[in-house]
């Protein structure tokens, strides 16, 4: 399901039209823009939530974005924008499909999103918090956004209990498969990203020359597994004739989201299959 409903969030940082919108929101340059437009369901914070909250962040690196970006952009304008962005997006990517189309898988995701556990998600929260979308295209891009959000603090709480921090994760997925360029640009030192790669080293996650080991790809494929775990709800409340069905819809949609996405992208995000 994350394959299906990712690249439909993910056009809010990869499409032209959602810079756009981040830009004439006062939002220029890209960071700018994530941060506000991320952070933004949480309302005019400071740096600490968020560099807890999306994790794999510098603290100096988020620390210059906010709350700095507040002062060009409130919360409210910074949501506005990404909707609208995304909602422009979305409507060049998928103007081929009908409107039933899109209005069924809208109401397939938003029962999902309905169904999502808030308790010790910060984003997830936040953002099932917003008021639902006027239009399919709005609630299919807000629910793929809270279910999205869901699971990537499940992610978090996983690599907490994994013991594994923020630079050593980046470090890991840069050993396995990731080009280091796509994640270089996260704020971390040199020194930082050599001293993570050391941990690693010593756990017995990492050779002496920086080869993933069978230990370590079986103790994060633990850390993976607790993430599909800890989000299954939603697709269990859904249940498995309407999860068929909304991979069908989705598909479609997801393709198309996908093309927008650099081939390295630094989500990690695989096309689709078939």
């Amino acid at each position: 399901m994350w394959r299906h409903y990712e690249p439909v969030h993910a056009v809010t940082y990869f499409h032209p039209r959602s810079r756009a919108a981040y830009e004439a929101a006062g939002l220029r340059g890209y960071w700018r823009g994530y941060f506000a437009g991320r952070a933004a369901p949480l309302g005019a914070t400071a740096a600490a939530p968020v560099i807890a909250a999306f994790y794999t962040f510098a603290p100096p690196m988020v620390s210059r974005a906010l709350p700095a970006v507040w002062r060009l952009a409130t919360p409210q304008e910074a949501l506005r924008a990404r909707l609208t962005g995304a909602v422009q997006a979305l409507a060049e990517l998928t103007y081929e499909l009908p409107e039933t189309h899109l209005i069924e898988v809208a109401d397939l995701l938003d029962m999902a999103a309905g169904a999502v556990e808030t308790g010790g998600r910060v984003l997830g929260a936040a953002n099932a918090a917003l008021p639902a979308g006027e239009y399919p295209l709005a609630r299919l891009w807000q629910a793929a956004t809270t279910l999205r959000e869901h699971r990537g603090d499940g992610h978090v709480a996983a690599l907490v209990a994994a013991d594994l921090d923020p630079v050593e994760t980046l470090a890991w997925r840069v050993a396995v498969d990731m080009p280091a360029q796509n994640l270089l640009g996260r704020g971390w030192t040199e020194e930082q990203w050599q001293a993570a790669r050391a941990r690693l080293t010593e756990r017995g996650w990492l050779t002496s020359d920086g080869q993933p080991t069978e230990r370590g790809h079986a103790a994060f494929q633990a850390v993976e597994d607790a993430t599909d775990a800890a989000a299954a709800r939603p697709w269990q409340v859904l249940g498995a004739d309407r999860v068929e069905r909304l991979c069908e819809l989705l598909h479609p949609i997801a393709d198309a989201c996908h093309s927008v996405l650099p081939p390295d992208n630094p989500i990690g995000l695989p096309a689709l299959a078939g």
